[in-house]
């Protein structure tokens, strides 16, 4: 689907330019209709000012709960002096225009503050421009503030809606000579802000997927073997279609492509009630493939064998082995991570309809439209321009919808009925048919010399991957610029791949998730071997102010003093030191994630009876000026009980091949009780460019928490989820 007011040729330069690197003169061009016909002043596809006042701009990337569809408005708001609380929030569908259209890697502010800033920016510049044509004065003596434009000199004031006409004749300005509002004029950024949509999410208003509706389409469910990797074999195809309701039943026989159509049973109805049940009575003949002996046990045991093998070499710096021969004492560990789902609330659901020119509209609460354009326009074989996609607000992602297994399923069904189809998985395939985060048993030893200082490290680390290796660094793998690589001299990762039939992904903060409750725990057992306080031993271990360059040429340097800088503060806010009761304990950890620096301290209690309760976490980040407290606070305190659930409550486990767990009754989220009574945000802003928030503060949850249990109980927690730990003490 081409965009409106842009021709093919257009079409192709564009998407080009988007797909390696955005330019941004592309997006900041006035409106065509600079004859003065025009009622709306639109420079670019970011803003629009319409006469009678209203100003709308667009939120380009997908809403999954990480606030952008304000936040992103409000720096082009904020750049272009606008009233915030009086403009309209527009999702973009995907277009070209827009530049990258995605949701994840806490990537939303840094890829898009510097362009919106800027598109803000020329809309006011040209905005002061047409008051000044208007009055015949200097633009020098005009200001713009809250949607208006004010003579200084004469106290003349116009609103942006009175300069739109005049300001949509106005030539084309060069982006890179309009000058940015500098910090100490902001007045919206930095500021609290409730979320654009929270009176319609609190009135139950229409906004995710699973809310939409269209005339004259069908409901869906589409049936897949619970063996991973599994094809039909037959069905009882016309059994199924003479049940009340079902409109029609067939096979699609897919590919071999885990993440794209995986074949299965397509079963049609008038409602989503009528095609649950007949899926309820759906038989299918499944040819199970090698996958039916797998299970979580054989895994371990691989684990266990590999163990006792040299991993392959990820990172080798110093002399290790001379370094641990030397060292005063030896410490040793095994630490275990499970299977993570990524137990969104609103299950996957999509809807597609076919268009009139042979292509495909798609709907759908994806957090990557363009990777759905592709994987439909390839599965169907149409041109992708013809696949036109639009998004919704997203009632949960974490990274699963970053794949779109649904809704090329969707597309499949609508393509082969011909008619408007809307998709909906049940939690029980929801939570079969995820994309997990892998398994992963961490082999560690550390070195500590006389003085207690670190001198040797050593991580080999047994994790899966679906039939390759390449999988695995999709969820859990073990880098070599990962932490404490740079900051201990003698240092050595190895890593060993399993083989599984289990479909791995992207879960919140990848690989951050699992790596830091290991290596910040392990941190903590070599502190309390020296006999050092915690803080004090991790402030040590990152030495001197400095950058640490990563290991590969796209890494990001590790700043060590912004890194202590959060380690300090988090301790200072908690009271961190003071006496506590029997039973109970702080404990910290901290993470570099995603370009951000998180350092957080857990408060627990401890029953002698085992009984866990979370009082306090006090959470300090550095990510960079804030855009929006009131979403970046949110960001972290969310961080803090999505990683508290996952560390306590949750693991997938596989058997015969399949998924154990089938809803929140085997896989359960944290309750309200459960949830800390307190989670205090400190945030430290500097200079440096904003970062994203919807990641940063989860990987430190974990240790923190576990390390807090160790203070209050004697007791390690080396293998996830807790609740599989006897914490009882007496």
């Amino acid at each position: 689907m081409i965009p409106a007011g842009l021709d093919r040729r257009g079409f192709l330069k564009v998407s080009a330019l988007a797909g390696g690197g955005f330019v941004l003169g592309l997006v900041l061009r006035p409106s065509a209709a600079g004859d003065g016909t025009t009622r709306e002043f639109a420079p670019g596809p970011f803003v629009r000012v319409a006469s009678n006042g209203v100003i709308t701009l667009v939120a380009k990337n997908p809403e999954a709960g990480q606030g952008v569809k304000t936040s992103l408005p409000m720096i082009l708001a904020e750049e272009m002096a606008a009233d915030f609380a009086k403009v309209v929030i527009e999702t973009g569908n995907l277009d070209p225009r827009y530049g990258p259209q995605f949701a994840g890697g806490s990537l939303s502010t840094p890829l898009n503050y510097d362009l919106l800033r800027r598109a803000g920016a020329v809309a006011r510049t040209l905005l002061l421009q047409a008051a000044a044509q208007t009055w015949g004065v200097p633009v020098e003596e005009l200001h713009a503030e809250r949607s208006v434009v004010t003579h200084r000199g004469s106290g003349r004031t116009l609103t942006y809606g009175e300069l739109a006409a005049t300001a949509a004749t106005l030539a084309l300005l060069d982006e890179k000579t309009i000058r940015l509002r500098t910090p100490d004029e902001f007045r919206l950024l930095g500021s609290r802000v409730g979320g654009v949509d929270n009176r319609a999410i609190v009135t139950g208003q229409p906004l995710f997927g699973i809310d939409q509706k269209m005339r004259n389409m069908v409901y869906a469910v589409y049936a897949k073997c619970p063996v991973f990797g599994g094809q039909v074999v037959s069905a009882n195809i016309d059994q199924v279609k003479g049940m009340p309701g079902v409109r029609d039943a067939f096979i699609l026989r897919g590919t071999t492509n885990y993440y794209g159509l995986l074949p299965g049973v397509a079963i049609t109805a008038t409602s989503t009630w009528a095609a649950f049940k007949a899926l309820q009575e759906l038989r299918v003949n499944w040819d199970q493939g090698p996958g039916g002996t797998h299970g979580s046990g054989d895994y371990e045991a691989q684990a266990d064998a590999l163990a006792a093998k040299p991993g392959a070499d990820v990172r080798n710096d110093g002399d290790y082995t001379s370094a641990l021969s030397g060292a005063a004492r030896v410490i040793t560990a095994r630490y275990s991570i499970p299977y993570l789902h990524h137990a969104t609330l609103e299950p996957m659901n999509a809807m597609a309809w076919p268009a009139s020119d042979g292509g495909m509209e798609i709907l759908a609460p994806t957090q990557t439209p363009g990777e759905a354009q592709s994987i439909v326009a390839e599965t169907l074989r149409i041109p992708k321009h013809k696949v036109g996609v639009r998004f919704t607000r997203i009632g949960g992602g974490f990274g699963r919808r970053l794949i779109n297994d649904y809704v090329v399923e969707a597309a499949a069904i609508a393509h082969r009925i011909g008619a408007p189809v809307k998709l909906t998985w049940t939690r029980a395939q929801d939570m079969h048919h995820g994309f997990f985060r892998s398994v992963g048993w961490h082999h560690l030893t550390g070195g500590i010399d006389a003085a207690g200082n670190v001198v040797a490290w050593k991580d080999h680390l047994i994790t899966a991957g679906l039939n390759s290796a390449r999988q695995a660094g999709r969820a859990a793998h073990l880098s070599p610029g990962e932490f404490p690589a740079g900051f201990v001299p003698n240092l050595r990762f190895e890593q060993s791949i399993i083989n599984t039939n289990v479909p791995t992904s992207w879960l919140r903060a990848p690989g951050s998730n699992s790596l830091s409750f290991v290596v910040q725990c392990f941190i903590d057992e070599l502190a309390h071997a020296a006999g050092r306080d915690p803080v004090e031993f991790r402030v040590a271990l990152l030495g001197a102010d400095r950058e640490v360059p990563g290991a590969r040429p796209n890494d990001p340097p590790y700043d060590a003093r912004r890194m202590k800088d959060v380690v300090r503060l988090a301790a200072e806010k908690s009271g961190w030191g003071g006496a506590l009761p029997r039973g109970e304990g702080r404990g910290t950890a901290f993470h570099f994630s995603h370009r951000g620096y998180a350092a957080l301290v857990a408060s627990v209690a401890v029953a002698p009876g085992g009984m866990l309760k979370v009082k306090r976490v006090t959470a300090a980040v550095d990510v960079g000026p804030i855009i929006n407290l009131s979403g970046a606070e949110s960001q972290v305190q969310g961080s803090v009980i999505d990683g508290l659930g996952a560390a306590w409550l949750q693991e997938i486990t596989i058997s015969h091949g399949r998924v154990v767990q089938s809803d929140f009754a085997d896989y359960p989220l944290l309750r309200i009780n459960d949830a800390p009574a307190a989670i205090d945000v400190h945030f430290i802003q500097g200079t440096n460019p904003p970062t994203g928030l919807g990641e940063p503060a989860l990987p430190p949850l974990a240790p923190a928490v576990c390390n807090a249990i160790f203070a209050a109980t004697g007791k390690r927690v080396r293998s996830l989820p807790i609740r599989r730990s006897s914490l009882v003490w007496g």
